[in-house]
């Protein structure tokens, strides 16, 4: 089994490898998966972490896995206008939902009542398999929330 790491620094060489997740394990810290190739993978992350695709995991003997978002079942609601989609992105939003936003569609995980709220709000549902990359938040990146004025 190979040990990875994220690579933080500048990109790596080529892939070797890719490991296709669905983004509910692209959120965990550690894991054990098996890469599309075929070979075992230990994931050590950083606490609160989350994989995007894209993203490159590299091991102690420095081999170079890609990972990818793999298909899932999600909820892409289409706005047929900007107030639709900002109106949607607002209610979403204040429920703390986890979303991927594209030009005038939201994507988010199956649940009836936020399906049931979208439809209220005038979008368009369609049920599909599809990757899931979501925002990752205001705060990702900036070292916590702070209230520093």
């Amino acid at each position: 089994m190979l040990n990875m790491i994220l690579n933080e620094g500048p990109s790596p060489r080529p892939a070797d490898d890719t490991l296709t997740l669905p983004f509910e394990l692209r959120q965990k810290g550690r894991l054990r998966a098996v890469s599309d190739g075929g070979v075992e993978l230990g994931l050590f992350l950083e606490r609160g972490r989350v994989l995007l695709a894209g993203d490159k995991l590299v091991s102690e003997c420095g081999r170079v896995v890609e990972v990818r978002a793999g298909a899932e079942p999600v909820i892409t609601a289409h706005a047929a206008d900007w107030p639709s989609f900002a109106r949607a992105c607002y209610h979403l939003g204040n429920r703390h939902v986890t979303l991927e936003i594209g030009e005038r569609w939201l994507r988010f995980a199956p649940d009836h009542v936020l399906e049931h709220l979208a439809e209220h709000l005038g979008l368009c549902l369609e049920r599909e398999q599809a990757p899931f990359n979501p925002e990752s938040g205001a705060y990702h990146g900036l070292g916590g929330h702070h209230h520093d004025h």
